[in-house]
């Protein structure tokens, strides 16, 4: 990793965006162009050496239409600028894909990476013979793609495992890492952890699905305490996270509008009067409003 004095001086830059910019795009294309140059795809699709067939580097004809074939929605060559037609006149200006179409051609990208190792030298037709070594390759790309990510702002990692996942905001991501659910319930614990798993993902949509699973886990936990009746049963579970009237009171508040908020949008119900929930900052400040009073809930009902 390169050690810049800016990072240093004045920490590491926010990660909030969740766009991924032209600018991004093209550093990308860039390092998987020299990855092509370097024969980095070379034991997925080979170029072959014409005396012997020993692999001598990449075939990017054949990686090309491997990507497009798979990435759907992506074109190849890779495209970082656009013609915009104005009257009379057109000029180019930088482009990027959909965000989510770059993330899953990093991803794959990943997948068919390996760092190219020269063996011996082929005097006649004056190329190397190449071996690879994939992990060493897969870890350098990652090395580079956060650093992309981390240096710009975008709120998204890849694992070891070439899995991207979103950069949650230090509070949540920190609560969700340290929480377990074991409730003593299994499916309470199944629609709490899928939860926790999908509003990792970069996806919008999966977050939001990860939203209505936690609002799901919230009115199944709303019930343990007596199933017969929900309303004692809040009234039991909140008496056990406080016996002091005036926190039981705001409590008790709380579990109200946060079931009024899935009632009345649409989070738990799909019906033609309520209102979607779509601003990913909404969901945010939604999961993370929920997820405070569950986990408290679940802190007091453990102790």
């Amino acid at each position: 990793m390169i050690d810049y004095f800016s990072d240093r001086q004045n920490g590491p830059v926010a990660r909030t965006e969740e766009v991924i910019t032209p600018v991004v795009w093209a550093a990308i294309v860039a390092t998987v162009r020299g990855l092509i140059n370097s024969g980095a795809f070379g034991q997925r699709f080979p170029e072959r050496c014409a005396d012997g067939q020993a692999v001598c580097g990449c075939d990017e004809a054949a990686f090309g239409a491997a990507v497009v074939g798979e990435i759907r929605g992506l074109e190849w060559p890779l495209q970082t600028t656009k013609k915009v037609e104005e009257s009379f006149i057109s000029q180019w200006e930088p482009f990027a894909p959909d965000t989510l179409l770059i993330l899953d051609f990093v991803a794959y990208v990943h997948a068919m990476a390996a760092k190219p190792i020269q063996r011996e030298y082929h005097n006649f037709l004056r190329h190397h013979h190449l071996a690879f070594d994939q992990e060493a390759g897969q870890e350098e790309f990652r090395d580079t793609i956060n650093r992309y990510f981390g240096r710009n702002g975008l709120a998204f990692e890849m694992q070891p495992t070439g899995r991207i996942v979103r950069v949650l905001p230090p509070v949540i991501d920190l609560a969700l890492r340290r929480t377990t659910f074991n409730t003593g319930e299994r499916t309470l614990d199944l629609l709490l952890e899928e939860a926790r798993t999908k509003f990792s993902d970069p996806n919008s949509l999966i977050r939001r699905e990860a939203l209505e699973r936690l609002w799901d886990g919230w009115e199944r936990l709303k019930s343990l305490a007596d199933p017969s009746n929900k309303k004692n049963s809040v009234h039991l579970i909140l008496s056990a996270v406080t016996a002091e009237p005036a926190l039981y009171a705001r409590l008790d508040a709380e579990a109200h509008q946060l079931t009024s908020i899935g009632n009345d949008h649409l989070i738990r119900h799909y019906e033609v009067n309520q209102k979607p929930v779509i601003d990913a900052d909404h969901v945010d400040y939604l999961f993370h409003r929920l997820f405070a009073m569950i986990q408290l809930v679940l802190r007091k009902k453990a102790a």
